[in-house]
């Protein structure tokens, strides 16, 4: 899904915020680099399974996510909420590499400051392969998947 649905929009989000979650996705299944995303000094803090590394500025920003996982795929948001400073991003992301199918679960809070995303605060589950859902879906049953 490129644009966020309905039911995610529907908060009261204001547009800013709205249009930069929606460009946002659209880089991750598109892997196109959206114009005037990310201010120039962004800076990310990204968080996987016993791991954590930062980036700052536009580029190193763009290649925490495209040096590690340039796949294009598909981003299901699963929420969208306004913050203080910004909004939260809870997604899963499915993508193909390798003859596998590839998934993952992020939570992200972006720090907006004059329309346009200065902070990412990312939370990752980390890159599951086909085993690792297969052992899952066996041994969890979640109750709200």
């Amino acid at each position: 899904m490129t644009a966020l649905d309905a039911r995610t929009a529907a908060a009261d989000l204001g547009e800013v915020a709205t249009t930069l979650a929606a460009r946002f996705v659209t880089w991750l299944e598109t892997g196109e680099r959206p114009p005037d995303l990310f201010a120039d000094d962004v800076f990310a803090d990204l968080t996987v399974p016993h791991w954590r590394v930062q980036a700052e500025g536009v580029d190193a920003v763009f290649h925490l996510r495209e040096d590690e996982h340039p796949f294009p795929g598909t981003v299901r948001v699963e929420a969208l909420d306004r913050t203080s400073r910004g909004f939260l991003l809870q997604f899963e992301e499915r993508w193909r590499d390798g003859g596998q199918d590839w998934y993952c679960r992020e939570l992200i809070h972006a720090v907006v400051t004059d329309g346009r995303i200065s902070e990412l605060a990312i939370s990752c589950t980390g890159d599951w392969d086909e085993e690792r859902q297969r052992l899952h879906a066996d041994q969890v049953r979640l109750l709200r998947p």
